[in-house]
């Protein structure tokens, strides 16, 4: 992994501070993962937000390189939304500035990034779409439901064998504030954090 970001999953893995209610709320996807891992099945993870700009693609983003920092096999992560919009320039800026090389390879109005944490590893494609585009898997996966609203407005999730949800705070809140850099950075490793903390937990 690229020297910048192994400094920031050093800081994340040594500071692994986290309640134990949040646990319980993690515990369900630890399950899962590990169950796959038993069955030594691939482990497709869906992460949906509202607008599949902000969280769900930290989520995702965190989730694909905590399974290769652990060395756990046929981790396929993935994001999408109640509805397509864009992936928020912020994201990109906290990621890059948390040590990842993010390039542009589409510009549009709804741009596709990759986002890389490897030289030679596969990038993640980051691009805001709807959680069943088909881009993302149509069966066999877990829809992790990263904000309240899409939990709610979501009752149902086709395709999924398991829906859990896993909320985190909007950082959207900061936006055109004086805190926004610093929120979104808080943000992110949480979200780091807390995927780090799934993946420590699976048995090989």
């Amino acid at each position: 992994m690229y020297k910048d970001l192994t400094g920031t999953i050093d800081e994340i893995v040594s500071n692994q501070h986290i309640s134990e209610e949040r646990k319980t709320v993690l515990q369900p996807l630890v399950d899962f993962v590990q169950q796959k891992v038993n069955n030594g099945e691939e482990i497709s993870l869906n992460f949906i937000c509202t607008h599949n700009s902000r969280r769900s693609h930290l989520s995702q983003v965190w989730a694909q390189v905590a399974s290769t920092y652990y060395n756990i096999p046929k981790v396929f992560c993935y994001s999408g939304g109640t509805e397509e919009t864009a992936l928020f320039p912020k994201v990109v800026e906290t990621l890059v500035k948390q040590g990842f090389s993010v390039f542009k390879i589409s510009e549009t109005d709804n741009p596709v990034y990759a986002i890389k944490y490897s030289e030679n590893a596969l990038p993640i494609i980051g691009f805001s779409k709807k959680y069943d585009s088909p881009f993302n898997p149509v069966s066999a996966f877990t829809a992790i439901m990263t904000c309240s609203q899409a939990d709610g407005g979501c009752p149902f999730i086709a395709g999924a064998e398991k829906r859990i949800p896993i909320t985190f705070e909007d950082p959207k809140i900061s936006d055109g504030t004086a805190e926004q850099a610093k929120v979104y950075v808080e943000r992110s490793l949480q979200i780091a954090t807390e995927m780090f903390y799934v993946f420590s937990m699976i048995n090989r």
